[in-house]
């Protein structure tokens, strides 16, 4: 079975090639054009995602030896995500599928994530836990069977990746703010003690705005003088607070519900520290861990195209009416 995965959900164009049982090509597109907002410029995203999808497209067919003629199907991200940049990749897979007379596939970019550590290697088996953590959500999933799964904790606020950006922007650092604070924190230590949000009556639950907030009230606090001087180190105590959050409920959801394997994707995922962290819980206490590469953390058309294969072989394509669903859940 030969398939293409498209991904559009936000400020990546992305395409993937799967051949049989591997994946034969993986291209991404990542558009700079929003760093010097900050953030990501949803108007922009969609020009951009115009502009590139066919060449991603073309590039990925390409390196994987493909011609389009000899696809079996096409999947393609429907949501959650920007309501243009994901209309952009599903009426491009639509009118692909319709012109070749194929089956189509929308798929949840979440449960991407999930397949995420499936694509290189054999991955976790059901049942084990997953911990989705991005610029857009910070949820912790107990995937019961693939395609069944229930959702134990979410952030009720800010997702990780987005407190990440927040303080980075605080803290006069470039976007993407994760990997800069990462960097900064290398060789810095956690002198400072901010807040571990604990959402009342929901163990599982995150919440990042408090500590958000900490951050913004202590740099107030200090002078431009001491903020430079201190800032390493205001990245590494914030980051060890954010991170130290989701390995305490990664565990507790571990213990919770019985299961030994422990999954974690999403941009987030690329954290040193996290990374770190729970490699030494999972020597400490035994659960087998699994972490995607680092291409594979940011949004990718890989992950997509892997989820797709299990629809598509199991004879679930979509209806050719689906649209984008930017709110859409797990």
């Amino acid at each position: 079975m030969k398939l293409l995965g498209i991904e559009t959900s936000c400020d990546e164009t992305a395409a993937a090639v799967w051949v049989d049982d591997h994946l034969a090509s993986n291209v991404i597109a990542s558009q700079d054009v929003h760093k010097e907002w900050g953030g990501v410029v949803p108007e922009l995203a969609s020009r951009q995602h115009v502009k590139l999808i066919v060449p991603v497209v073309e590039a990925a067919l390409s390196e994987a030896g493909v011609g389009k003629q000899q696809l079996d199907g096409i999947a393609v991200t429907y949501g959650p995500g920007l309501a243009g940049a994901l209309l952009v990749g599903l009426n491009f897979a639509k009118a692909l599928a319709l012109g070749l007379d194929l089956p189509f596939v929308g798929v949840n970019h979440l449960e991407g994530h999930l397949f995420s550590n499936s694509v290189l290697d054999a991955g976790p088996e059901p049942p084990f836990l997953a911990l989705i953590i991005s610029g857009g959500h910070t949820e912790l999933v107990l995937v019961r069977e693939w395609g069944r799964y229930e959702v134990l904790g979410k952030t009720r606020d800010d997702a990780a990746g987005e407190a990440f950006d927040k303080v980075a922007q605080m803290l006069e650092l470039p976007y993407p703010g994760g990997p800069a604070i990462d960097q900064l924190a290398k060789n810095a230590n956690p002198t400072l003690t901010f807040p571990r949000a604990v959402v009342k009556n929901e163990a599982l639950a995150f919440s990042y705005s408090g500590l958000k907030t900490a951050v913004l009230y202590h740099l107030k606090s200090i002078s431009p003088a001491e903020r430079e001087k201190e800032k390493a180190n205001i990245a590494a105590s914030f980051q060890s607070a954010a991170i130290e959050v989701l390995v305490e409920k990664s565990l507790a959801a571990l213990a919770e519900h019985r299961v030994a394997q422990l999954a974690i994707a999403g941009g987030v995922a690329r954290n040193s520290l996290l990374r770190q962290r729970l490699q030494e819980e999972s020597e400490r206490l035994g659960f087998r861990l699994f972490i995607p590469p680092p291409q594979l953390c940011t949004d990718n058309a890989a992950m997509i195209v892997r989820a797709g294969k299990f629809y598509l072989e199991g004879g679930r394509p979509s209806d050719f009416s689906l649209s984008p669903q930017p709110s859409l859940s797990l």
